[in-house]
C-alpha cells in the first residue's frame, strides 16, 4: 500500500506567491480603468436621462430643457403660464465626478458654459443667482413634439490625455454614447 504524499512547505509558498502576483496585477489593471469606467457610466447615465425626458415630453405634452455647466447638468421644465423655466421637482442638479468635464456644442458651435454658482462659506447668504434673480435657461431643449436641439455633448477626463465620450443628436434621434478621440 502506498502512503499519500502531501505538499511541501516550499510548494505551498510558491503557489501563494503566484496567486499574490496574479491578484495584484488584476487590482492594478482594474484601478487604472476605473476612471474610464466612471466616465462611461456618467455618459450612459446622461444619454438615458435624455431618452427618458424625451419620452416624458411626448407623453405629457411638456417641454423639458437641460442646463449644462462644465461640472454639472440640471433638468428644467417649462411653465407655459409664466413663460419661464424652473427646476424639475423630480430631478435635482447632478454634479459630475470632479475628475470629469462637460463641453456642449449646438449646431456645430461650441458654447461657453456658465460657471457654477459660487457658494459662500458663510451661512445665511444667498447664492449669486438668487441675489441677481437670473432666470434659469437651458441650452438643450427636449420638446413635446419629439424633437431635440441638435447637439454634441462631450464628457472628458480632466487629466492630460484622458479618455472622452460623446453624445450627439441630429435633433430627431436620441443620442448614443460613442468614444470620442478628437481633442
Amino acid at each position: 500500500m502506498r502512503q499519500a504524499r502531501g505538499f511541501t512547505l516550499i510548494e505551498l509558498l510558491v503557489v501563494l506567491v503566484i496567486i499574490g502576483t496574479m491578484v495584484s496585477m488584476a487590482v492594478l489593471s482594474i484601478g487604472s480603468s476605473s476612471g474610464s469606467r466612471e466616465l462611461r457610466n456618467e455618459a450612459e447615465r446622461l444619454a438615458a436621462l435624455i431618452g427618458v425626458l424625451a419620452d416624458e415630453a411626448v407623453l405629457d405634452g411638456q417641454e423639458y430643457g437641460l442646463r449644462v455647466t462644465p461640472e454639472s447638468y440640471q433638468v428644467l421644465i417649462y411653465d407655459s403660464l409664466s413663460g419661464t423655466w424652473s427646476e424639475a421637482d423630480s430631478q435635482k442638479e447632478h454634479r459630475a465626478p470632479a475628475s470629469l468635464r462637460l463641453t456642449l456644442e449646438l449646431d456645430g458651435e461650441a458654447l461657453k458654459l456658465p460657471e457654477p454658482d459660487v457658494q459662500d462659506d458663510q451661512p445665511g447668504l444667498a447664492s449669486n443667482r438668487e441675489e441677481k434673480k437670473e432666470p434659469l435657461v437651458p441650452q438643450l431643449l427636449i420638446l413635446s413634439s419629439g424633437e431635440l436641439s441638435p447637439f454634441r455633448l462631450r464628457l472628458e477626463e480632466r487629466r492630460a490625455g484622458g479618455n472622452a465620450y460623446a453624445l450627439a443628436s441630429d435633433g430627431y434621434q436620441l443620442p448614443s454614447v460613442v468614444t470620442d478621440d478628437r481633442p
